[in-house]
Formats: structure tokens, sequence, C-alpha cells
């Protein structure tokens, strides 16, 4: 969403009026009323008035600047993250179908291949699906919201993203116990498969994920991704939920990404009525996401679910 300029022209052409008022009311001050009058005592008030209404549409023409400024350079990152995620696999393809049609390839190779390219199309298929799921935030859902069992989503999150990039099931531990969410099916699993995907994506050489969740008296659930990686600096944890914001350099990364997974998980915990804190994962290298929602348990007492 393109953000409007009426305001910054509408502040820039304020403070110029302001600005010529003053000059003109300087004049007439100094010139007409020499003698301390009412009318003199009445000009310097409207003066000083000007100057201050001045002084704030400045501050706030810089911060507007500011803030253009830095979405400017958002979007310049978004580019260049779109642009990788897009050239790298279509590259990956065309090499990949250009071997097949002009040498012969034995059929370890051809089913390698395949492989290969669907993991490609997988990844144009991801990226294309965080564009169109951070475009949906600004319209109104169509989908009516139902009770939604939370333990099957996180399982079924779980199982994607193991399946997605190629690791055991194993890596992935949950503990979760049966609540009901009142919400649209796929916010959820758009929710918590960023979230794991994240948590997989960004951890250590050898991957470990601790999906927890667990009621907060009567009309909560909390759930935990937790993850093995470096962490994240106190500094930067409510950055990384702005649109296309991603850390570092865009052109050095070694991760795939658009900057949009985050945005899109806050704005749909909010639109849900919760909230998401980050915080250190204690005693260990690591980083906890910790999402709270409204929620009611089951009419029925079940076991909680490890896996």
């Amino acid at each position: 969403m393109r953000t409007s300029l009426r305001l910054p022209i509408a502040l820039g052409v304020t403070m110029i009026v302001l600005i010529v008022a003053l000059i003109v009311g300087c004049v007439l001050f100094f010139v007409k009323q020499p003698e301390k009058s009412g009318v003199y005592w009445a000009l310097l008030a409207v003066g000083t008035t000007f100057l201050v209404l001045v002084l704030v549409g400045v501050v706030l023409y810089l911060l507007i600047s500011i803030k253009e400024i830095r979405l400017n350079r958002r979007q310049s990152n978004f580019i260049d993250s779109v642009t990788h995620e897009l050239k790298s696999p279509i590259a990956s393809l065309k090499l990949y179908l250009q071997t097949l049609s002009r040498r012969n390839v034995d059929e370890q190779r051809q089913a390698d291949f395949y492989r290969f390219m669907l993991d490609d199309v997988e990844r144009l298929d991801s990226l294309i699906n965080h564009l169109l799921d951070a475009a949906r935030l600004d319209q109104q859902p169509v989908e009516a919201e139902s009770d939604v069992e939370l333990a099957e989503v996180l399982r079924s999150c779980a199982s994607t993203a193991c399946l997605r990039y190629h690791l055991s099931p194993e890596i992935v531990q949950l503990s979760v116990e049966p609540a009901l969410v009142r919400a649209r099916p796929m916010d959820l699993e758009m929710i918590f498969r960023n979230l794991i995907d994240n948590a997989i994506k960004y951890a250590d050489h050898e991957p470990r994920v601790e999906i927890e969740s667990h009621a907060k008296g009567e009309n909560a659930v909390v759930t935990r991704i937790i993850d093995n990686g470096r962490g994240i600096p106190q500094q930067l944890r409510r950055k990384i939920f702005g649109r296309f914001v991603r850390l570092g350099n865009e052109l050095e990364r070694s991760r795939t990404g658009t900057g949009l997974g985050l945005f899109i998980v806050r704005n749909l915990v909010k639109r849900l009525g919760g909230q998401i804190t980050v915080r250190d994962r204690a005693g260990q290298p690591g980083t906890v996401f910790e999402v709270q929602l409204p929620s009611h348990r089951l009419s029925t007492d079940l076991p909680p679910c490890d896996g």
C-alpha cells in the first residue's frame, strides 16, 4: 500500500504560509508599533504562536521524511529479496530442463533433477503465497470464523515444515494441550507456518524446534515456538515485525525470505485479538516466539499431545 503524500505536502504549504505571516507580522510589529501598547502584546502573542506552529510543523515534517526514507529502504530491500527469490529457482529450473533436453541422463539423475525442480517450484509457490497473504491483510476476510482445534493446526504445520526442508519429524518436538480458537483456519495456519518455518530456517546447523501450547486461565491459550538459533538482539525485536524488514544486507544472504512473514504473523495475531512477544531462550542459545490467543477448552478432557 502506497503512503499518501497529502500530509507532508499540506505540512509544507502550511509552514510556508505561517512563515510569510510571521514575516509580515514582524514588519508590522517593529515598524507600526514602536510602543508597548495592547496591539504590541497581541502581535507578540500571535508571532510567538506562529513560530511555535512552524517549529512543530518542521519537526513533524522531519519525522515523516525519516519514516518515508526508512520505508523506501525496506521496499528496496524487498525488491532485492524478491528478485533473488525469483531468479534463483528460475535459473535452476532452466538449467535442469536444458540438461534433460540436450543430454542423455540416466534414470537416477533424472529422478534427482525432478526432485530439485519440484523444490524450486515449491520455493516459487511459497514466495507467491507470501505476497498474496500480505496483500490479503488489507482486505476484509471472506471466510467466516469457526472453532478451530489449535493442536491439529500445530501438528499439521510442523509436519509440512519437516517435509519442505526434508527433515526428520523428530526435529520438531510438540507438547500441546487441546484448545479451541475462534478463527479462520487459514489465519492460524499462516501464523504458525511462518513461525515454524523461521524457527527451522534460522536454527543452528542441526535445527531443534520445540512447540509448546497450554491454556492460560479459562479464556486464553499460549503457544511457544522455540528454536536453537543465534537469537535476536533486544533492540531489534520490535523492528522484525515491520513490513519488508529483514536484518542484514539483502545481497549477502544465505537464507531465503521476503521480510513479510513476521509482518503477516503480527497482523493476524492482532486481528484475532491476541498478542505476540519475543524473548531469549532460558539458559540456551535461541529465540522464543510466544503467541497468546483467546480460546476456550474442549468439552472433553483429552491428554496432552506429545510428538
